[in-house]
């Protein structure tokens, strides 16, 4: 009997139940031979010559400056009072520093925006770098 049946006119017998297994050895050879194509391919590597580099990171973190703005638009540079006047000649001695550090502002809520923006100008001005905001967050 084949796998489709016969064309016997006998109907004794049952369903056949062998599967034809022609078409899946087919589906598999391609298979094969495409993966013997393929597998090369990708490990296909070009062969260069990188630089070698022979440095040690950074340890120098640069040192932090916090200026603080309280309401009344006083100054505190580092927690010391500071006088409006001396602001912009702490701000040039800073950027003059070696690795430059960078600056922390904090001011508080009832600080006018204004203020805020004029000691923003004087240290881009006085060729600070990196510049930052201090948040408290809400609890």
């Amino acid at each position: 009997m084949t796998a489709f049946g016969g064309f016997s006119q006998g109907g004794g017998q049952g369903p056949a139940s062998e599967i034809n297994m022609v078409p899946l050895i087919d589906v598999m050879l391609v298979l094969l031979i495409v993966f013997m194509i393929t597998a090369p391919l990708l490990t296909h590597a070009v062969k260069i010559d990188l630089p070698q580099a022979a440095s040690q990171p950074s340890e120098d973190k640069p040192e932090t400056v916090a200026l603080a703005l309280d309401a009344d638009g006083g100054l505190f540079w580092n927690d010391e009072p500071l006088p409006a006047e001396a602001l912009g000649q702490r701000l040039r001695e800073a950027a003059a520093r070696s690795p430059q550090p960078e600056l922390h502002l904090r001011a508080d809520q009832g600080t006018r925006y204004q203020k805020l923006a004029e000691v923003m100008s004087l240290a881009r001005e006085a060729g600070i770098g990196k510049m930052g905001f201090v948040t408290v967050p809400e609890p």
